[in-house]
């Protein structure tokens, strides 16, 4: 069967994401649009409105128009704004990047794309430039100053009007954000005008209603994930919200600047979520302020939700999506002032689900877990110079297989389990990894936990658990906890205590790289 959104469809523009996003900026004038939560410093509606104007012609001055692509490599600054609908407004493709990653994996981001500009800060120049080597890169503006960059302020120099730019919403792409990579190579993700502006309307109407202009955000999430970029860069300034940005996470100081800031929005990942729910620093600061909590990312277990909800007595609650929709497949309304732990909210507006049998491809019904199928008007377009990437996913009515399982009840909830390629198949029996992890959670002595596959040849797998302490506790121990909550073919067989648990920026378990590490091990064991 196909599921529908419980919302009514929406109308969606015919129009540029920069002009969707900033229609009313000029007119909010001095309010504030971006707060530096490091510094204080604030940047206004009014001058968000300009800059995007002066970023735009001066771009266009120096010979970059339609299609062209900026990279930015940036942490949550103000000025991150002002580049990326800079770029859409002079006509070009913007291409987000970790400023943390390597000037490896700068040049195939930079090569991939053929950015022809990069926007930065002065401690990642000199990567960025030895990244820009041998590819269409021309240009390194930097916010600040450094040696052999261009300072970011000549681009906000008055060089005049941009020119105008015909815009084709459906065809032409606005940004290239790469996948997490958690399941192979990252891939450049491409999205149109209209996917962006269909997913800030799919959002809209599915019934945010606390996120008016008297909203305070706090973005910790980075503006290069998809996450970060919509529903925190974005989407406030085109609500006439207030975005307070932080470069980075640091738990004491994003409890601080929640706190001096007051922050009515926090926008998470699960690791961030059960800090709020575990961490004693916590209750040093006033979180009054904070009416709303959404987890995104990664599958959010009930008790951590619950605890959290308990603890800062406000709404937590948890949305689905992926880079390849654009940000968001479903959400909580606001309405809901006790969501329903566990679900992923309803579907958006204008969207379409299927549930489907990973192994006969069978249609399944409410309530039976397979892998989610979607279509609708913010799916990708498809992965960049990588067809048969594209096609493994993405059939030609726009259905999007998102390897994720899960199922959708009769009430039109959306539950996800896991990853089609993480279920650890133990004597041909499937086990969630994230449903052993909640499990951990829950004991007083477990931070962080990560369950992976471990080869066997009895079992074909089993379930192993790394595990991030805050108190004593043996691994016989924890075993034992997870085996009185879990069906025996679930159990933990193997546990090893860990320092940290790799992540990538936005929040997801790194299994592949567990993975890869497991089987060196058990390929390293002399045989019996």
């Amino acid at each position: 069967m196909i599921f529908h959104s419980p919302h009514p469809d929406i109308d969606i523009p015919d129009g540029p994401y920069d002009a969707l996003i900033l229609a009313q900026a000029a007119a909010r004038g001095d309010r504030a649009a971006f707060v530096d939560g490091a510094t204080g410093r604030v940047l206004s509606f009014a001058q968000v409105a300009d800059g995007v104007q002066r970023v735009a012609a001066a771009l266009a001055q120096r010979g970059f128009g339609r299609g062209d692509v900026l990279a930015v490599v940036l942490p949550n600054l103000p000025e991150y704004a002002l580049v990326f609908h800079g770029v859409l407004r002079a006509g070009g493709v913007v291409t987000t990047a970790n400023p943390l990653y390597t000037a490896h994996e700068l040049a195939h981001q930079f090569g991939l794309t053929r950015a022809c500009f990069v926007v930065t800060v002065p401690s990642c120049v000199d990567k960025v430039r030895a990244a820009a080597q041998g590819t269409a890169v021309r240009e390194v503006f930097v916010v600040g100053e450094a040696a052999g960059a261009t300072p970011f302020d000549e681009l906000l120099r008055d060089p005049g009007p941009p020119p105008e730019v015909r815009i084709d919403p459906a065809r032409d792409l606005a940004v290239l954000p790469f996948s997490s990579g958690t399941s192979g190579p990252p891939k450049a993700v491409m999205l149109t005008h209209r996917n962006l502006v269909a997913i800030t309307r799919q959002v809209e109407g599915a019934g945010l209603s606390s996120f008016d202009e008297s909203a305070r955000a706090l973005a910790v999430l980075p503006f290069f994930h998809i996450y970060g970029m919509v529903a925190l860069m974005s989407f406030p300034l085109y609500r006439g919200a207030c975005c307070v940005t932080l470069p980075r996470f640091e738990l004491e100081h994003f409890l601080q600047v929640a706190q001096d800031q007051r922050a009515t929005h926090l926008y998470l990942v699960p690791p961030i979520v059960l800090a709020l729910a575990k961490h004693p620093l916590v209750d040093r600061y006033d979180l009054s302020s904070v009416r709303r909590i959404n987890s995104g990312a990664a599958p959010l277990d009930a008790g951590v939700q619950r605890a959290v909800a308990a603890r800062l007595r406000t709404g937590v609650s948890q949305g689905y999506g992926m880079t390849e929709t654009s940000l968001a497949i479903s959400i909580t309304a606001d309405a809901e002032l006790h969501p329903r732990e566990g679900a992923s909210g309803r579907l958006l507006p204008n969207m379409q689900a299927r549930i489907v049998d990973a192994a006969s491809g069978a249609l399944l019904g409410p309530g039976q877990d397979g892998e989610i199928v979607v279509r609708g008007p913010n799916v990708m377009q498809g992965y960049l110079h990588d067809a048969a990437a594209t096609a493994a996913c993405l059939d030609a009515e726009g259905w999007l297989r998102t390897g994720d399982i899960g199922h959708i009840d009769g009430e039109g909830y959306v539950y996800v389990v896991d990853r089609v390629k993480e279920l650890i198949k133990y004597k041909g029996m499937q086990v969630a990894p994230s449903e052993l992890e909640g499990v951990l959670l829950a004991h007083p002595a477990v931070a962080d936990a990560a369950v992976i596959p471990s080869p066997d040849e009895e079992a074909g797998e089993i379930p192993k658990a790394f595990i991030v302490l805050k108190a004593d506790a043996d691994a016989a121990a924890l075993m034992a906890w997870v085996a009185q909550r879990v069906a025996p073919h679930k159990r933990i067989r193997l546990v090893e205590i860990v320092p940290q648990i790799p992540k990538s920026p936005s929040g997801k378990i790194l299994r592949r790289l567990l993975v890869d590490q497991e089987r060196a091990r058990v390929q390293a064991q002399p045989r019996t």
